[in-house]
């Protein structure tokens, strides 16, 4: 399930610019994992037409079309399964997506705050950003852990840090915090391509590099 040039498939609900990173740093050799498989829950998602610019399989699943979590859950899951995908990415995927135990320890979520703050069900995009304004932090960053089906709540595999002017606006802090989950996010996929995320309960050991 792990290697070097992980099949990987994408969840995303609107521009598709992690998704974009992860195209172009798998050009440049910089990410050990190919995407093989976008996954859309709006039918006017930009990142549709990413996929298809770079002749990447994508599906569009609605969560309006399914009377349950589960099913709609189930149809993503068969997405997935098409193209044997081996990690998910959620990236901007604004549905409740219940991780099956095929996909347990297997799919990753960023997070534009340093999780447990600013989480959770209604907590995204802009929103966080404010709310962190709002509150007067001084720091704030990105998360990048293993879903489960909770919003925010998996086990915490990288964390970077931007710190907060004072001068901020929402637009400002997220343009921060985005440079660094454009460096967090394939972190964490080389490590788990790499075999090196171990989940212990809440915590996520990062073991050494092999050398050689």
């Amino acid at each position: 399930m792990t290697g070097l040039n992980v099949r990987m498939g994408v969840l995303l609900s609107g521009s598709g610019r992690t998704l974009q990173n992860f195209i172009d740093l798998g050009k440049e050799g910089l990410l050990k994992a190919r995407v093989v498989k976008v996954v859309s829950s709006r039918r006017d998602a930009f990142g549709l037409e990413r996929a298809r610019q770079n002749g990447i399989p994508a599906a569009i699943v609605r969560r309006r079309d399914f009377a349950t979590t589960e099913e709609f859950s189930n149809a993503v899951t068969a997405e997935l399964h098409a193209e044997d995908v081996a990690l998910v990415a959620m990236a901007g995927f604004l549905s409740l997506y219940r991780v099956p135990e095929c996909y347990a320890g297997r799919v990753m979520n960023v997070h534009p705050a340093l999780l447990p703050s600013f989480g959770g069900e209604g907590f995204y995009g802009d929103k966080v950003h404010q709310a962190v304004l709002d509150y007067g932090c001084k720091v704030s960053g990105c998360t990048v852990h293993f879903a489960d089906n909770s919003y925010d709540h998996g086990p915490i595999i990288v964390q970077k840090a931007v710190p907060v002017e004072e001068t901020d606006d929402v637009h400002a802090l997220a343009a921060r915090v985005f440079e660094k989950e454009k460096e967090a996010y394939p972190e964490a996929i080389n490590l788990f391509a790499e075999g090196r995320l171990v989940i212990r309960g809440r915590r996520v050991e990062i073991r050494p590099a092999q050398e050689g």
